[in-house]
């Protein structure tokens, strides 16, 4: 029988990263645990379908509604990729991380918990359980790759380096990316300070001083040259569908049926989500088009092959699938992957460039850009469906997401992070 533990989630609306936090969170639950969830308000429905007790943020930036004018983060209105991370980083990540840390100790000194489990970019709640001496992990549900990681750091979507000039390319990547976050480090150290905490010398420090990083994808899926540090464990992906995706039919007719979906939050993407579907067009195929809720059905013009829905549980779909066409989003990328799908990716920012760059080095699909024309993505989808090569790539993956999927290893080392602290307790209780 699992001993209960208690777990203080702090999550925000990342769009992607929700499907991955909540089923963590209610694979917690079922195991019989006792787990709070620090969330936006919009979030609550999602919190409460776990079986898990939600919890507003108090004095936190948090996403109130689903439309895109209520986003924290507004990146699409960003002229640069640097201007583009420089609103995360002063929006999310250091600049309001006193308030997060804040809500995160209130919400521990009125009910304490043996764990705090935290969005990567959450520096805040890092902040709380290390002043609140509680043990903490940072769920990273997508790919992980830092200065020093062995890889290129991610941002630009670099290929994996090759000989000398390649590791030096990455040496200076990494210095430059570091830079870049620490142009939030004085705001990271208020916070520190404010918290009775010791400053530190670079915001990336910060994962140095979590007790675990779980990084939800496949090793699989990264560079071979991969080598986090010891407190990293890559726990394998998890591909639950969102909660609000509805039921879905499959087009009539047997023609191969390509699959195009975009992301589930505002980038302003109308235009690129557009041309994607017109290029299905001419193709011997059947289109579902998945327009999720940042974009309305109704502002897809779609030819006579092409069904536009706002939703369908991708899992299930991509089992009948035979392409994918997609901006990149971690969360698409596995799930095709899982399937044994290949992609067609075209990467608007954020982490895309990087998992696009990853299916590309694996065989398991084409990047395009952002700008391609509809006949130069439409030429890529005849590529990925009429050479084999990519069918195999992507096979090959999905054989190692399946052997990921035996054991659910986030949640172990969940409990044995937590289990630590219950056994402390019960020594200073028995004392």
């Amino acid at each position: 029988m699992t001993t209960t533990r208690r777990f203080l989630f702090a999550i925000t609306d990342g769009g992607g990263t929700v499907p991955p936090d909540t089923s963590v969170i209610a694979a917690l639950v079922d195991r019989g645990h006792d787990v709070r969830v620090l969330a936006d308000r919009v979030l609550a429905p999602d919190v409460e379908a776990t079986g898990a007790e939600h919890v507003a943020w108090k004095t936190a930036p948090q996403r109130r509604s689903l439309a895109p004018r209520d986003a924290v983060i507004r990146d699409w209105d960003a002229k640069t990729p640097l201007q583009a991370f420089a609103a995360a980083r002063d929006g999310l990540m250091t600049g309001p991380a006193a308030r997060f840390a804040a809500d995160v100790r209130a919400e521990l000194r009125r009910r304490p918990a043996d764990a705090v489990v935290a969005n990567f970019f959450l520096f805040g709640a890092q902040i709380a359980a290390e002043a609140e001496q509680v043990p903490v992990a940072m769920l990273a549900p997508n790919l992980m790759a830092l200065p020093g990681w062995g890889t290129p750091p991610l941002g630009p979507g670099l290929p994996a380096a090759r000989g000398r000039l390649g590791r030096a390319r990455d040496a200076v990547a990494g210095r430059v990316v570091s830079r870049v976050f620490d142009r939030g480090l004085k705001a990271l150290n208020a916070a520190r300070r404010e918290n009775g905490l010791d400053e530190i010398g670079a915001v990336l420090d910060s994962y140095g001083r979590v007790d675990r990083l779980l990084v939800l994808t496949s090793r699989a899926f990264e560079y071979e040259s991969y080598r986090p540090p010891a407190n990293v464990r890559v726990t394998g992906p998890r591909l639950a569908d969102p909660l609000w995706v509805g039921d879905w039919k499959a087009p009539d007719g047997d023609a191969p049926l390509v699959l195009v979906a975009m992301s589930s939050t505002y980038m302003a993407h109308q235009d690129v989500l557009q041309r994607a579907v017109t290029a299905l067009a001419d193709l011997p195929v059947r289109g579902l088009v998945t327009t999720g809720p940042a974009i309305g059905v109704d502002e897809i013009h779609a030819p006579a092959n092409v069904t536009v829905v706002q939703s369908a549980p991708h899992t299930q779909v991509l089992g009948a699938a035979a392409a994918v066409i997609t901006h990149g989003g971690h969360g698409t990328v596995i799930k095709t992957l899982a399937a044994g799908r290949p992609l067609v990716v075209l990467p608007l920012g954020r982490d895309q460039l990087d998992n696009a760059q990853r299916v590309v080095h694996h065989g398991a699909g084409l990047r395009v850009s952002p700008k391609a024309t509809s006949a130069r993505i439409a030429a890529a989808v005849r590529r990925v469906l009429d050479e084999p090569a990519f069918a195999v790539g992507a096979r090959r993956l999905a054989q190692a997401i399946a052997d990921d999927q035996q054991s659910d290893r986030a949640i172990v080392e969940l409990e044995e992070l937590a289990g630590a602290r219950c056994v402390e307790r019960a020594a200073i209780t028995s004392g």
